[in-house]
């Protein structure tokens, strides 16, 4: 595609594309998009997995992508999007994050790769003017917040500029199982149908099987060329440590700063330990801050810079503080107790060794940790309050302001409620930024019996995330190779980065082992549709559908005939 040379004739252009590229077949050749990478990023080379991604996205094609960080997740979309006639949508979570990506796109200074913003930090003229230099063909990406989106006269200001792709940044926040609840990222699929259904890119760092597959369920990807690839990171260095007593843990946490003077992230399972670990850091002479989503958002983002400027050089912190942490010098991250699940490990432990220096990720974890994550698992729903809801929406469609006034339930709760009364077919989206009932939904009690069982369905799977987590800190096999089955891949040599693998109890995996092939459908009598994830010794682990992770034994598999093929 000739370059648009100018600002003042980028528009002329655009609509001279915009003619004729509809006539012409969108180059989907590895050449072309390599040589778009050179001339606009300066990038000589392109990972396979990358141009797997972009070939797709050429082809109009929806695309979920799974890469880890520091391995270029960003051109998937840019890349593309610079030969693709028509704006990109880039819909992002953090105001920071996006900051940082629009930075990184205009320091270019070519037109094709010019990106603005709508967002709660500009005002009406600036967002006005964002709008404008989208229209007029004088930028190419416009950055968005799904609760910017969610305002009917600005989807409907969006859709008029006809994007040609929509990027999710972060796609695992609009996951079920992910990291966040913002209700309107679980709206994601409506307000991309509201835009006229462009091709989608979905982007994450982290996203194991039953989070793949609830992201493309809820945007709604069709046909999605899914690309998993490269997530084993050989420059972080993985240990675990059993804790007896807190006293041996804050010892093994001291130890581990009196060794390493450089930037560090502690993560703590709550706000009070954040506050309270920061001020026992300082006093015993390693100057900490401390971050959590409880703080005045002023505060989070002065403190979220001063990390990054290096003035803070240890951050201890809840799961608050993660995305948009584009720091390369991380050098070690330490959690003080364990996670809820391999998918916030994963997550977390990757803001270490960015910069591809050797990087240390110590997880100190006590038996009571178990107990504090199921606590923090939650409650099931209301019942009475799902079916009044579903009441409501059968009466006639109304936006969520109104539902929240009719019913009393807040912005989160209602969030939540709607996207079980969806899964069971007692919701729907309708015009206008609307949700009513389906012609044929159940009646509001069956609605609220087969939500709150969707509930328990989730709950089960999510406590059986909590299991994994624990299983992975007590293995004595590769750590990395524990971890990367829970996401679907597998590594047939041992990870070599691991304190199991140091300490020499790590064995390899041939891949022979066990009655059923890794990645095989199987069924259980009780548990119902399960995918074999991976072997280690005697034990096999399968992702259930209703019930979530189960760690098996092989012999009693195999004498017993617990599973079938699928």
């Amino acid at each position: 595609m000739p370059p648009r040379i100018a600002a003042v004739n980028a528009g002329f252009v655009r609509s001279a594309l915009g003619y004729l590229r509809p006539l012409m077949k969108l180059s989907t050749n590895a050449t072309t998009l390599r040589r778009a990478a050179k001339n606009l990023f300066g990038w000589t080379t392109l990972r396979p997995n990358q141009l797997a991604a972009m070939r797709a996205v050429m082809k109009r094609r929806d695309a979920l992508v799974v890469l880890p960080t520091g391995a270029g997740k960003s051109a998937i979309y840019q890349i593309p999007a610079s030969l693709i006639p028509g704006p990109t949508v880039v819909i992002s979570p953090l105001l920071a994050l996006q900051q940082d990506q629009i930075a990184a796109l205009n320091e270019r200074q070519r037109p094709e790769l010019r990106a603005v913003r709508i967002s709660s930090d500009e005002t009406a003229a600036q967002q006005a003017q964002a709008i404008a230099e989208i229209r007029d063909g004088r930028a190419e990406f416009l950055f968005i917040t799904p609760e910017a989106l969610s305002n009917p006269d600005r989807m409907a200001e969006v859709r008029e500029l006809k994007p040609a792709l929509v990027a999710i940044d972060e796609a695992h926040c609009i996951s079920a199982w992910g990291h966040d609840f913002r209700p309107d990222y679980l709206a994601l699929g409506h307000l991309i149908e509201g835009l006229g259904r462009p091709p989608v890119v979905a982007l994450t760092a982290t996203a194991s099987p039953p989070v793949r597959d609830d992201i493309i369920s809820r945007l709604r990807l069709r046909d999605a060329e899914v690309v998993v690839s490269g997530l084993d990171r050989p420059n972080l260095f993985l240990e675990v440590a059993y804790c007896p007593t807190d006293d041996y843990r804050w010892r093994r946490l001291t130890t581990l700063l009196r060794e390493d003077g450089r930037p560090g992230i502690i993560y703590v399972p709550t706000r009070r330990a954040a506050e309270e670990l920061a001020g026992k850091l300082t006093d015993a002479g390693f100057p900490a801050q401390f971050f959590h989503g409880g703080m005045p958002t002023a505060a989070r983002h002065e403190l979220h810079e001063a990390f990054l400027a290096d003035r803070v050089p240890i951050m201890v912190a809840t799961s608050a503080f993660g995305m948009g942490i584009d720091k390369p010098n991380i050098a070690w991250v330490v959690h003080m107790a364990l996670p809820d699940s391999p998918d916030s490990y994963f997550q977390e432990i990757g803001r270490a060794g960015r910069d591809g220096e050797q990087a240390r990720v110590l997880l100190l974890w006590r038996a009571e940790d178990v107990g504090l994550q199921r606590y923090f698992s939650g409650g099931l729903p209301d019942q009475q309050e799902l079916q009044e809801l579903a009441a409501v929406l059968r009466k006639q469609p109304r936006n969520k302001k109104e539902l929240r006034e009719l019913t009393g339930l807040g912005p989160r709760k209602l969030g939540q409620y709607l996207s079980l009364l969806e899964q069971v077919g007692a919701a729907e989206p309708r015009a206008k930024q609307r949700i009513g009932a389906p012609r044929y939904a159940p009646t509001p009690a069956d609605s609220a019996r087969a939500a709150l069982a969707e509930a328990e369905r989730q709950q089960a799977v999510t406590r059986s995330r909590t299991d994994m987590m624990r299983a992975f800190a007590e293995t004595t096999g590769c750590r990395g190779q524990a971890l990367l089955a829970y996401f679907g891949e597998q590594m047939s040599q041992v990870c070599g980065h691991c304190d199991n693998c140091h300490a020499g109890t790590s064995t390899a995996d041939d891949g022979a082992v066990g009655p059923f092939p890794v990645h095989s459908q199987v069924r259980h009598p009780e548990w119902g549709a399960g995918l074999v994830l991976n072997y280690e010794e005697d034990r096999m682990t399968v992702l259930f559908d209703e019930v979530g992770y189960k760690t098996l034994s092989v012999r009693v598999v195999s004498e017993q005939g617990l599973l079938t093929l699928d």
